[in-house]
């Protein structure tokens, strides 16, 4: 098990995914709450039956698996529903996450946590990755075929920018190419290590 952990922190399309794949190639084991999110309403979990259940065959596709975009759609027009969700499945998240990091052979561990709205107990250190929200629109409509509005109303859901980086550890701004995230992580990296064996 790791004894140290660092949680990534990082808005919609900030580049989280790119900058712990490249903690990844250093052999550190990533703990990503978006994938814990997405194990726990695969076909069969509970949390998938009991939005069905919800939302009826709308938010399910023909395969069985749960239509993420019709109900983020569904969900970010309505915060009681969003809540309800959260109140659902972050239960299930968060013990997924747990037993993950538990299991984790690696120095230390990187927890990647987009809905992080303040320090993560769970983390010794907070990185950051950050953009500008211009970045993100621009990101999150490229990537998920969402509209500018739906983009920005993703955004407007999350911790704003400014309380994010108020808890920061260590910043990374990745505003440029996929090339430049090298050097930062590289020295990062050295650094996590140093801070894992004192630890």
């Amino acid at each position: 098990m790791a004894n140290y952990v660092v949680g990534i922190a990082g808005g919609i399309g900030s580049g989280k995914t790119a900058v712990s794949d490249r903690f990844a190639g250093y052999g550190t084991v990533v703990v990503d709450a978006d994938v814990a999110s997405r194990d726990v309403v695969r076909p069969g979990e509970p949390g998938l039956a009991a939005i069905a259940e919800r939302y009826g065959g709308a938010v399910i596709n023909g395969n069985g698996e749960l239509n993420r975009a019709a109900l983020r759609e569904r969900i970010f027009r309505d915060t009681e529903e969003r809540r309800w969700v959260e109140r659902l499945l972050h239960p299930a998240i968060n013990r997924l996450i747990a037993e993950r990091l538990a299991a984790a052979t690696s120095a230390y561990a990187l927890l990647v946590n987009p809905l992080m709205r303040a320090r993560d107990a769970r983390a010794n250190r907070i990185l950051v990755v950050d953009v500008s929200e211009e970045v993100q629109v621009a990101r999150t409509t490229a990537r998920d075929g969402v509209d500018e509005e739906q983009a920005r109303a993703i955004i407007a859901s999350q911790l704003p920018r400014k309380e994010r980086l108020a808890f920061a550890d260590d910043v990374i701004v990745n505003d440029g190419a996929l090339a430049d995230l090298d050097g930062p992580v590289r020295k990062l990296h050295a650094e996590y290590l140093e801070l894992a064996n004192g630890a």
